[in-house]
């Protein structure tokens, strides 16, 4: 892609997964240069930047933003902290690349949103699991009537994390995470599957998009405020039928999309990331075969999902994973929640201002 100046990038919250941004960013050397970090943590912003070539740590947003001015900066913090960051970003002219959960509601992300202009700066969220040439492969299929139409789908995030993992006092907590394993962890999956059985990638329409959804949740093992287990059941619009299981009680780990069409069943199983051989497909007795070797094997990675960004940058258009396309799996987990405390269906485009779930994932407005 290298065309004209290396984008100045950086990162602001110097945890685990901004080493995930770091190895992405290297990787695209040629088109971009790390010039800092920011961590209210000296000490991890200083790591963090000792991993680098010349990247400059800071103790608060503001002062990166004042000295760098980058063109783009990874928002790797607590989601409680996103919306804040996000438009203090957007304000000064750079365009987001904010890790996951995007926010704690649908409220904050029309918040976030608000600030975009036309043209950019954008936010963009990190769905890596969407990228690699599995996935590519696969709407290919789709779109070409290869694989008939989807009827049966199952989407499971099946993990385990003890009660170290919740020590961290933001984690578990409504306030601070805005859920449990749905919003946390599975959100990862539930997009991909949102994304493998959508008409268009980039709009938010049509028979592939979910319609309703009831669920259940539970809090079975730890000791905090959300759920660590959830299940729901998904109708789409084109009568397709979905389960859901996000679990973090799961000593066995695995991560898994099952789909049934017409003249296939297509699965993925994986853990945190896919490559070729993580995917199989399973032709109809009636089927003579499906074309399933990809050109190239590419796998799921910040790295991979890096590229459409810093291309939609050059071309100055809306990113994948932002906007109304970004908003879908929220939207669909205000949905799961509500469903699981309201005990009853809840329809797409339903949650919205005036509703306690747009503004809370527990409905805490409503009791």
């Amino acid at each position: 892609m290298a065309q004209g100046k290396r984008l100045r990038v950086a990162v602001v919250g110097a945890g685990a997964i901004a080493d995930s941004h770091r190895v992405a960013y290297q990787a695209r050397r040629d088109d971009v240069d790390l010039v800092a970090a920011a961590d209210v943590d000296e000490g991890r912003a200083l790591a963090f930047c000792a991993a680098t070539e010349h990247a400059k740590p800071y103790r608060d947003l503001d002062s990166l933003l004042a000295e760098q001015e980058p063109d783009l900066v990874s928002i790797c913090t607590p989601p409680g902290l996103h919306v804040e960051q996000t438009k203090r970003v957007l304000e000064c002219g750079a365009w987001v690349w904010c890790e996951k959960p995007p926010c704690r509601s649908l409220a904050e992300y029309d918040e976030m949103t608000s600030a975009e202009l036309e043209g950019g700066p954008y936010v963009s969220f990190v769905y890596q699991q969407r990228s690699g040439s599995g996935v590519a492969q696969f709407r290919e299929l789709l779109a070409k009537g290869e694989l008939g139409r989807p009827l049966v789908a199952h989407c499971q995030t099946t993990w385990y994390r003890d009660a170290g993992y919740y020590a961290v006092p933001w984690r578990g907590r409504w306030a601070t995470e805005g859920g449990g394993p749905a919003m946390g962890h599975g959100i990862h999956q539930m997009d991909l599957l949102l994304h493998l059985l959508a008409d268009d990638g980039d709009e938010v329409s049509g028979d592939g998009e979910w319609a309703e959804v009831q669920a259940m949740t539970a809090r079975l093992v730890h000791d905090v405020e959300t759920e660590d287990v959830s299940t729901a059941l998904v109708r789409f619009g084109s009568g397709a039928l979905a389960t859901v299981v996000n679990s973090v009680l799961s000593p066995d780990e695995v991560s898994r999309i099952r789909i049934d069409c017409e003249r296939a069943t297509v699965e993925l199983t994986h853990l945190y990331g896919h490559r070729a051989e993580n995917w199989r497909y399973t032709p109809a007795p009636h089927v003579a075969g499906i074309p399933t070797e990809p050109a190239e094997d590419v796998g799921s990675s910040h790295a991979a999902a890096l590229g459409p960004i810093l291309d939609a940058y050059r071309t100055r258009r809306r990113p994948p994973c932002s906007g109304a396309d970004g908003r879908r799996v929220l939207e669909f987990v205000a949905a799961l929640y509500k469903a699981a405390f309201t005990g009853r269906i809840v329809r797409r485009g339903e949650i919205g201002p005036g509703d306690p779930f747009y503004r809370d994932m527990a409905g805490v407005s409503a009791g």
